[in-house]
């Protein structure tokens, strides 16, 4: 694949679930030739936060329009990452639907640009990476999907409510695009048990997936800011992320 040093980057304005404004920073390639394709990047439940401008910027140099959305807009806008963090956590996290009213605005701003190629993917980790899965469900506009060691997709009914309705692994049957997944068999949230039930039931659907699961490494291991990074296989992550988007977005 190609790299592109030359990027654009700013925050912009979105109109978000029910219509609310929300911040969204983007990131748009220059010197490409011809159309690109887009990538979502849901963050995590730390935030929106530098790891994920610079997700942002990482796209972008491979040739992507990229933008994250900030889904905690409403919780505390653009103040410390880790503050509205907090508050979003003792709150139970925000609600799934509200999640894919704001992401869907992110779609459609990507889908606007003139030099967009007609394709988007969808990548989160953690929280974002269940967010992720759970927007390629309920809706049918992303043509590539990447949860990366995304909890909570199994639930039991016990962990079900108003904010999480139904358990993700439930709404499997209406995947509208093939899906990556990236785990480290050191998590527990999700567990190697619970990665393979996911994938159990996107194999009894059919669905088109590809699950990618890492010895050595657990929750979180592409956060080269933290001592859950792992090197080898944050870069095999990586490679494997590239290349899912290349065949399913670039083409």
């Amino acid at each position: 694949m190609s790299f592109y040093r030359g990027m654009t980057c700013e925050n912009v304005t979105i109109k978000g679930d029910k219509g609310t404004p929300i911040t969204a920073y983007v990131a748009k390639t220059t010197g490409v030739s011809g159309k690109v394709p887009g990538v979502v990047l849901i963050h995590h439940l730390p935030g929106w936060d530098d790891y994920y401008m610079e997700m942002t910027r990482r796209f972008a140099h491979a040739g992507y329009n990229a933008i994250c959305h900030n889904l905690y807009e409403r919780e505390g806008g653009q103040n410390n990452p880790d503050d509205v963090a907090a508050k979003v956590r003792a709150d139970g996290g925000i609600a799934d639907a509200q999640m894919v009213g704001d992401t869907e605005a992110a779609v459609q701003w990507l889908r606007a640009q003139p030099n967009h190629n007609g394709k988007v993917g969808a990548i989160g980790t953690c929280s974002g990476g269940r967010h992720a899965f759970i927007y390629a469900c309920r809706k049918k506009d992303v043509d590539a999907c990447a949860d990366l060691w995304g909890g909570r997709v199994v639930m039991g009914k016990e962990e079900l409510n108003a904010k999480t309705p139904v358990a993700p692994i439930d709404m499997t049957k209406d995947l509208c695009c093939p899906l990556l997944g990236l785990f480290g068999n050191d998590d527990r949230a999700p567990s190697p048990e619970q990665v393979n039930q996911h994938e159990a039931e996107l194999k009894k659907h059919g669905k088109v997936h590809e699950f990618h699961r890492y010895d050595g490494a657990g929750h979180g291991f592409f956060y080269w800011h933290r001592p859950l990074y792992r090197i080898e296989q944050a870069m095999d992550g990586w490679s494997k992320v590239y290349a899912f988007f290349g065949e399913h977005l670039a083409k």
